[in-house]
């Protein structure tokens, strides 16, 4: 997650979901996101660190597309294992977007409380 905490990250990753597996090459990536080729670089090396963006050579291009068996991972530990379980927690946020995920919520009260 805090792979996509930097901006330039996030907008890099947001395009290559949009993309699918076909992917973008690195130069493409860096044009249409108006971002020099060096800092790039740096930004998709973090994401593939984090394994989410994996990178394939074609020719002299270095395309760059979303892991999607890792987001699926992600995702299923999400719906899985957090919030006990309950997905209704996905379902709302509270003030400043963070999510109303409490898992101790879910659990029936007392009569002492």
């Amino acid at each position: 997650m805090a792979a996509l905490a930097q901006e330039t990250r996030l907008q890099v990753f947001r395009k290559l979901v949009r993309m699918g597996d076909a992917g973008l090459p690195a130069g493409e990536i860096a044009k249409q996101l108006d971002v020099n080729g060096t800092t790039l670089s740096r930004h998709l090396k973090i994401l593939e660190r984090a394994e989410l963006v994996l990178s394939e050579r074609r020719a002299r291009h270095i395309f760059y597309r979303v892991n999607f068996a890792a987001i699926r991972g992600l995702f299923e530990f999400l719906l899985e294992d957090c919030c006990a379980g309950d997905v209704r927690a996905f379902s709302g946020a509270t003030q400043g977007g963070v999510s109303d995920c409490n898992p101790g919520q879910n659990e029936p009260r007392s009569d002492n409380e």
